[in-house]
């Protein structure tokens, strides 16, 4: 289905979510016709955030917004929907678009195995009436299906189109792209050397991909290394439940912008902690480029700034490589500090780039026989 004529049976003009690389054509079509438009289209910190923002749009207008997400959102969007838009609770009409990664049936990676099992379970349990788009699916189908769901919002009751993998087509191309010359796969390698046997977390997505090949590629194990594959946003959480059972080792988070500004709330968790032995080391290409490359607001985010006034005790910023391998090294020698890293980055990665040949429940029994 072209995701065009999608937009025009909905006939929402207010757009806001979380980009999915099952939902790219959609949200290369946002960004094409609206970019980042405070009266159009926000790409949200998280889903619950948009489901939020969404409220506030229909208070303020009257009009029923659009919010879309990948099904692994589905989670942040449930006390929101539950405690706020529900019909029982102030009946405040949204329409959801959601991509179903890991569709029984369908090949995915394994962290999106269960989600696929449940998402449309979850989806009938916040009482949200629903419809599946495939590659099938005509425009006179979702045009009926309309007709139902407009019915259903003029009630105060949420309704969600599912969308299955190919399902939706644009046929412009969109590039996005930043001015940084750092590449993250080198960022992470120059991370590898001086963090020696260190234990390493990395974040979700690409991250994790590269520190796997790095690994295979130097020739060593991967019991260093926790790659959350999964649940974005967590990982340097994740981090500090290891940093603060293990005060004698230190311990790394390689983390994403997308991801912090996730769950940015870990921040001051971890800093209100503050164990001397975290490093958390934040690539910001400003993109969630794992799901397409569409923009983060961390462009326009001190994280530096936000980190000191979380409680962290040495803070970087970074745009090159010799100062990269520069504050590396003072951190290797120096006394144990909370320390937060932000690296500039450029958006892309290799091609051939795979993903780890181990499965999350071997990479988890590797790396607690690492700490041990």
């Amino acid at each position: 289905m072209q995701v065009e004529n999608l937009v025009k049976l909905i006939g929402a003009d207010f757009y806001t979510g979380v980009p999915d690389s099952q939902l790219k054509a959609l949200c290369d079509y946002l960004m094409n016709v609206y970019g980042i438009d405070s009266h159009h289209h926000i790409i949200a910190a998280n889903e619950g955030n948009a489901t939020a923002l969404a409220a506030g749009y229909h208070l303020a207008t009257g009009k029923v917004p659009v919010v879309y997400m990948q099904n692994s959102g589905e989670g942040n969007i449930i006390n929101p929907l539950a405690s706020l838009m529900n019909q029982k609770v102030y009946a405040i009409p949204c329409i959801f678009i959601i991509g179903w990664r890991g569709e029984p049936g369908v090949h995915d990676e394994p962290q999106h195995i269960y989600q696929g099992e449940v998402t449309c379970r979850l989806i009938e349990n916040m009482g949200i009436k629903y419809f599946v788009i495939g590659k099938e699916t005509t425009d006179d189908e979702v045009k009926k299906v309309m007709i139902e769901f407009r019915n259903n919002l003029a009630q105060g009751i949420n309704v969600a189109f599912v969308v299955r993998k190919g399902a939706l087509s644009y046929g412009e191309i969109v590039k996005y792209k930043n001015e940084h010359r750092l590449v993250r796969e080198n960022i992470i390698r120059h991370i590898v050397k001086y963090s020696g046997k260190d234990p390493i977390i990395s974040t979700t997505g690409k991250t994790s991909r590269e520190l796997f090949e790095i690994r295979e590629e130097n020739g060593q194990g991967h019991e260093r290394d926790f790659l959350t594959v999964g649940s974005m946003g967590h990982a340097s959480s994740i981090a500090l439940g290891v940093a603060v059972n293990k005060p004698e080792k230190r311990i790394w988070c390689i983390d994403g912008d997308g991801a912090v500004l996730m769950h940015m709330g870990a921040l001051a968790v971890i800093g209100s902690v503050k164990p001397n032995n975290f490093v958390h080391a934040v690539i910001n290409n400003e993109a969630h480029e794992t799901v397409g490359g569409m923009p983060t607001p961390a462009a326009k985010v001190d994280l530096c700034s936000i980190a000191k006034a979380c409680g962290y005790e040495t803070i970087y910023r970074i745009d090159t490589l010799e100062k990269l391998d520069e504050v590396l090294q003072k951190i290797k020698n120096e006394k144990n500090k909370l320390t937060f890293i932000e690296i500039k980055s450029s958006i892309g990665a290799r091609p051939d780039l795979g993903r780890p040949t181990t499965t999350p429940r071997e990479n988890k029994i590797r790396f607690i026989e690492g700490l041990k």
